[in-house]
């Protein structure tokens, strides 16, 4: 099948996650429009890009590689969650309901990562 990072739950939660994060982000003032606006978003692109960049590689080690890149973009979009709440973008309720979707989300990808790794050679 082409195109088979789509079929992949841990892709469809990291849209659905990329989504959330730019509809909460829609809020931030439009002086971080260039600044955190961007960078919060990019992480987030950068999660389902590595994905889906990932899934069409020769081996199951450069996929995880893939997978680790995109491990890294939720941790990046975890420390713009924090800033955002130190410049009080956003409430502390929704800061933590954002780390839970984050640390969800890196959980299915870990695993996701592991199980590629843990494949026996041929």
């Amino acid at each position: 099948m082409a195109f088979r990072f789509r079929k992949f739950p841990v892709y469809k939660e990291a849209v659905q996650f990329r989504k959330e994060i730019k509809d909460l982000a829609e809020n931030f003032p439009k002086k971080e429009i260039y600044i955190l606006f961007s960078q919060i978003v990019r992480a987030a692109d950068s999660i389902v890009l590595n994905i889906a960049e990932g899934a069409d590689r020769g081996t199951d080690l450069d996929f995880a590689r893939f997978l680790n890149n995109s491990l890294t973009s939720v941790n990046e979009v975890v420390g713009c969650l924090d800033l955002a709440l130190i410049d009080k973008y956003i409430t502390q309720e929704l800061h933590e309901k954002f780390l839970q979707k984050a640390e969800e989300l890196a959980n299915q990808l870990t695993a996701f990562r592991k199980s590629l790794l843990d494949k026996p050679t041929k």
